[in-house]
């Protein structure tokens, strides 16, 4: 897959979901001459041993490419806080769009406060989640600090899914059954 004017972004920020969703995303990211820094922040995953398992292999993942891993705090109360009211949507609902606004959200305002002019996400990988819910959420995201760009792309396209699907399987990883919050189990 081809990026659209990759010599336009200097420095990328990419919001790390989990290891399985970043595997072609990185891969198509490195092979347009983008070297992402990865920011993992995914206070929504429950429980918090599976937060650790797949925080794990998004480490395993970054050192495996010599790319830079940024553990963001978890803090699960303050996700639950940002969803709250949402609780019985169903996925791709509200709570999803909440859920996206809050992590993207950090994401950008991390970016924002360490010299990163654009930030991406993972989630845009994964065929259960809304494009539009997470372009929205990035755009809210980038709105927040003067001069941040959030680089929406369709991640599911261009045999990333296929490709997605092989580096699972080459790499070994843990791949999860359920978005991560106590409301997708």
């Amino acid at each position: 897959m081809k990026i659209e004017n990759p010599d336009s972004i200097s420095k990328l920020l990419l919001h790390v979901c989990c290891a399985p969703c970043s595997t072609a995303i990185v891969e198509c990211l490195l092979e347009n001459g983008i070297k992402p820094a990865l920011f993992y922040y995914n206070p929504n995953i429950y429980p918090a041993e599976e937060y650790e398992r797949r925080k794990a292999e998004s480490v395993r993942h970054a050192a495996s490419l010599g790319l830079e891993f940024i553990d963001a705090d978890y803090n699960h109360g303050l996700w639950r806080e940002a969803v709250r009211g949402h609780e019985g949507e169903p996925e791709r609902g509200a709570r999803c769009l909440q859920c996206f606004k809050h992590r993207l959200a950090v994401t950008a305002k991390f970016a924002y406060e360490n010299g990163f002019k654009t930030f991406a996400t993972t989630l845009a990988s994964s065929r259960w989640k809304s494009l539009e819910q997470i372009a929205q959420a990035g755009d809210y995201a980038a709105s927040m600090f003067k001069g941040m760009k959030f680089l929406a792309q369709n991640w599911r396209k261009g045999g990333l899914s296929e490709r997605r699907s092989a580096l699972i399987r080459q790499y070994g990883f843990y791949n999860q059954q359920y978005c991560g919050c106590e409301y997708s189990i």
